[in-house]
Formats: structure tokens, sequence, C-alpha cells
């Protein structure tokens, strides 16, 4: 009898599936996010950028622009 070339595979999804989350901290959330901008990427969830954001210790509207959001975030990491 052969084994199934996917019997690894499996194993592999398996142990991947259960792992915890990799917990990142709030000013990890944050830096990353600069970098990203500061990279050329697009925020495309305001929600995403208000809570970093928040987690900092900021209070934002919710009215408030991603950009100034953005550059409130840069400046309190340069703290």
């Amino acid at each position: 009898m052969s084994s199934s070339p996917y019997k690894h595979w499996w194993s592999w999804l398996a142990r991947w599936w259960r792992r915890p989350p990799v917990a990142t901290s709030d000013r990890q959330r944050a830096a990353d996010l600069i970098k990203a901008v500061d990279a050329g990427g697009l925020p495309l969830n305001p929600a995403r950028v208000n809570d970093i954001a928040r987690r900092l210790g900021l209070e934002v509207s919710r009215h408030a622009r991603v950009e100034d959001t953005i550059a409130r975030i840069r400046a309190a990491l340069k703290r």
C-alpha cells in the first residue's frame, strides 16, 4: 500500500489551523501602519486606522479624515 501524497500536507494544515494568533502590541500595529503608508500603501478601512489611534490613547472622531489621523499616529509614535 502506498501512502497518500497529501498525508504530510494535511498534518501541516492541522498544525497551522490550531496555532494561536500572533499578538502584536498597539505600538507595533501603529508602526506597521505608518510603514505601509510610507511605502505607498493606502489604508482601505478608516475604522481600523481609528482603532489603532484609539488604542494609542488618541481621541478620534468618526468623521476625522484618515490623513489627519495618520499624522496624529505618526506624532504619537515619535513621543
